[in-house]
């Protein structure tokens, strides 16, 4: 079991930042890759952004390419995603999620854990 606990929403203006942290517990938090989703109301979960065990990989939805960045800590157990220059858009719940697999898996159904999601809503 990977226990996961977001943090860092909030409201924020259009072009405006936030900084996502997900802290992880239980099982060795380098064996997983992680990942980032958000969901909208009325609308699926999507991907926003996944990042290897070793934090050397990254790959990101077009949605956040060059506006968010994906990064870990694992001597902390926590990934990051830093939002800049946000746009009402990216209004949604945020979760960070935990993944096996070795290869490129942007599906939230071979996601392995979750967490509970923090909110993150701009204004326009």
């Amino acid at each position: 079991q990977v226990q996961l606990v977001e943090s860092g929403g909030g409201l924020v203006q259009t072009g405006g930042s936030l900084r996502l942290s997900c802290a992880a517990s239980g099982r060795t938090f380098s064996n997983y890759a992680m990942g980032w989703f958000r969901q909208a109301p009325g609308k699926e979960r999507e991907f926003v952004a996944r990042i290897s065990r070793s934090g050397v990989t990254t790959y990101y939805a077009d949605s956040g390419k060059g506006r968010f960045t994906i990064s870990r800590d694992n001597a902390k157990n926590t990934v990051f995603l830093q939002m800049n220059s946000l746009k009402p858009e990216d209004t949604a719940l945020y979760y960070c999620a935990a993944n096996r697999d070795t290869w490129l898996v942007t599906t939230p159904t071979r996601y392995d854990y979750w967490g509970q999601g923090t909110q993150v809503t701009v204004s326009s």
